[in-house]
């Protein structure tokens, strides 16, 4: 599988699982589907993103570095924007937004296959 397809499909998946985090804290229970929903995009996001880099460059320490670095500033822009009671939960929301970006990278560097090169003719 290519590397963006790649990241596009784990990165939803595991923005599910981002998203159902929010049940350990009480008060934004209520809308847990909409943050599961939010975060399962911004996890396809961070996925291509970093299937993008992993087609530019190979090394798994870069791409778990810039995974880490693009979920966390996707994981700051949602934490940065006052929930419904007015309150922000930036721990809450960029611990583990910044841990899907981390495993994607890793797994788009690791399990991603390179483009076929092109041969002269």
């Amino acid at each position: 599988m290519n590397k963006p397809l790649l990241g596009l499909l784990l990165g939803g998946f595991l923005g599910i699982f981002d998203g159902l985090t929010a049940w350990f804290t009480p008060e934004v229970r209520p809308m847990i589907l909409e943050i599961v929903i939010g975060s399962t995009v911004k996890g396809m996001i961070a996925g291509v993103a970093a299937g993008w880099f992993a087609r530019k460059v190979n090394s798994i320490p870069a791409g778990i570095a810039f995974g880490l670095a693009v979920g966390l500033v996707l994981a700051w822009l949602v934490a940065a924007m006052p929930s419904a009671t007015g309150e922000h939960y930036y721990f809450e929301i960029m611990l583990p937004g910044s841990i899907l970006g981390a495993v994607v990278g890793w797994a788009t560097q690791r399990y991603g296959k390179a483009p076929a090169a092109a041969t002269a003719g």
